[in-house]
């Protein structure tokens, strides 16, 4: 089951946003499924495994489009099953709710390929 964060909409950070600290992204990181992880207070990890390549690829354009759908890009590393995402706000150095969200849906679109 999805979080409900991945229902959320991507609101980017003000001009004025500062990142997150653990205390205000504790929920929101237990919401995330398990491939997630934050590292350094500053950015978010995940690795989707899949059976081959061409899975992992579908996958790949997919979180691409999502990416461009919500003008919030990951740094995204494609391998022979298996896709690693690194994401944070750049504008603000660090992690902001936006993050969490794309990272739910990514979770979302993950669940669409089995698990």
């Amino acid at each position: 089951m999805s979080s409900p964060l991945a229902d959320e909409p991507v609101e980017p950070a003000g001009d004025d946003a500062e990142p997150l600290d653990e205390e205000e992204y504790a929920d929101y990181a237990a919401e995330l499924g398990d491939a997630w992880e934050v590292i350094d207070e500053h950015h978010l990890e995940a690795s989707y495994e899949f059976p081959d390549f061409e899975t992992a690829l579908s996958f790949t354009n997919d979180v691409g489009e999502l990416a461009e759908a919500e003008w919030h890009h990951p740094d995204i590393a494609l391998s022979w099953g298996e896709v690693g995402i690194e994401m944070w706000s750049h504008e603000v150095g660090g992690l902001t709710r936006a993050d969490f969200v794309m990272a739910a849906r990514m979770d979302r679109l993950y669940a669409d390929y089995g698990e």
